[in-house]
């Protein structure tokens, strides 16, 4: 039974890999996972949402290694304007970082849960699914105004920050609010991906980073499990894999939208979105 369960966190980390950063919904896809594909250890709700978050802190350190040199200010073999414009590069991603910062304190303040219904993923999972539709035929054979990460202005990085606000309700996607709000905002795929990857690492690691010490002050209080044997192994397999799959699907989003539209990951969506949605509707 031990070697099945580590087959799943397996099978959780290649699912969490792929979807956190292309542009589908990693929310839909482990609902569906989650429905299909039971994990022993997630019989306690607290536990599995450990487990979610530490992932997407695995996924977050694809983009730290992938984007390293790149993100790093305090490189020695940078010259002085490169380290400049290093430190300009992540003052935008602050800056597009403050809206979701806001909503997402806000909702804690208030004691808000972001809401976990199927049939909102589903719907989430269509409607983006047609508004990329939308957009990319709209703007075909039109020029972008911004073709680099380097190149956007404030108000611009933080119009995409406000997008990303929208990645709150599940099965939008945070990649996929993030690039549409780019886009829409006269940014290329190219530099739209760029940016959605670099803005994943304050954002996603905040917002996992809080639910880890949630759990953690849950655990020392007694109201959270203790790990044991199982949930370690779980935890630590979902999360490499996590990040190793990563590594791969960030590379190949880069290489996609080079030559591609997202029009494909759009009927992707509307596909699994209309699933997911006659499924929980007929069975739930």
């Amino acid at each position: 039974m031990f070697i099945f369960e580590m087959l799943k966190s397996l099978l959780l980390g290649i699912v969490e890999g792929i979807t956190e950063w292309l542009p589908v919904s990693s929310t839909g896809h482990l609902l569906l996972f989650d429905e299909f594909i039971h994990i022993d250890a997630f019989k306690d709700p607290s536990f599995k949402n450990l487990v979610i978050q530490v992932m997407q802190l695995g996924a977050i350190m694809a983009v730290v290694v992938l984007y390293f040199k790149r993100l790093n200010p305090f490189s020695l073999k940078k010259s002085q304007t490169e380290t400049k414009n290093t430190w300009l590069l992540w003052s935008k991603i602050i800056v597009a970082v403050i809206p979701g910062g806001c909503a997402v304190v806000a909702m804690k303040l208030l004691g808000r849960d972001i809401p976990d219904d199927p049939v909102i993923i589903a719907a989430a999972l269509v409607a983006y699914g047609i508004a990329f539709i939308i957009i990319e035929r709209n703007r075909k054979d039109k020029a972008f105004r911004i073709r680099s990460a380097d190149d956007l202005d404030y108000k611009t990085a933080f119009g995409i920050g406000l997008f990303q606000v929208l990645s709150i309700i599940p099965g939008t996607s945070r990649s996929g609010s993030t690039i549409l709000g780019a886009m829409l905002l006269g940014v290329d795929r190219t530099a739209a991906a760029d940016f959605s990857f670099f803005l994943a690492i304050p954002a996603m690691a905040g917002s996992s980073g809080l639910e880890v010490l949630d759990y953690v002050k849950d655990a020392v209080d007694g109201t959270a499990p203790a790990f044991g044997a199982e949930q370690i192994a779980v935890l630590a397999v979902a999360t490499l894999v996590s990040f190793a799959v990563s590594m791969v699907a960030i590379k190949f989003l880069t290489g996609f939208v080079r030559r591609h539209s997202f029009e494909s990951f759009a009927w992707y969506r509307i596909a699994i979105g209309i699933i997911l949605l006659g499924y929980f509707l007929i069975f739930a």
